[in-house]
């Protein structure tokens, strides 16, 4: 893989991570939308872009960071399920409020994007 496809393969990740975020702020402002990809990390995107390359024989399933990114996100949709939770039990600005905490885990999950990046990128 050239530098430009690793680039563009993380670029996607990222893109997809952002709007996983997005549709769920989304959700939580009534705005509503499918549940499926927010509620289950197998059904989301970037869920299916961690099936492909993060796990088993995946490009990138040799790194350590992998198996921690998976864990992450893992735990996002499992706080995604919390907030929603609370959205749909009329706890909205409860829900809102706690977003913050999804977007530590949405941090770190970022950090370890660029760490697999930067990793393949000099062949660390």
């Amino acid at each position: 893989m050239t530098t430009e496809e690793l680039k563009r393969d993380f670029e996607s990740a990222h893109i997809k991570h952002v709007h996983f975020k997005s549709r769920l702020r989304s959700f939580l402002f009534s705005n509503g939308g499918a549940e499926g990809p927010l509620r289950d990390p197998e059904q989301c995107s970037l869920g299916i872009w961690i099936a492909d390359r993060l796990r088993g024989s995946g490009a990138y399933a040799h790194l350590p960071e992998a198996r921690e990114f998976d864990r992450q996100h893992l735990l996002i949709h499992r706080e995604a399920n919390r907030l929603m939770d609370m959205h749909q039990r009329r706890e909205k600005n409860d829900a809102t409020a706690e977003f913050t905490l999804l977007q530590i885990i949405a941090d770190k999950m970022v950090a370890l994007l660029r760490t697999m990046e930067d990793k393949l990128r000099t062949g660390a």
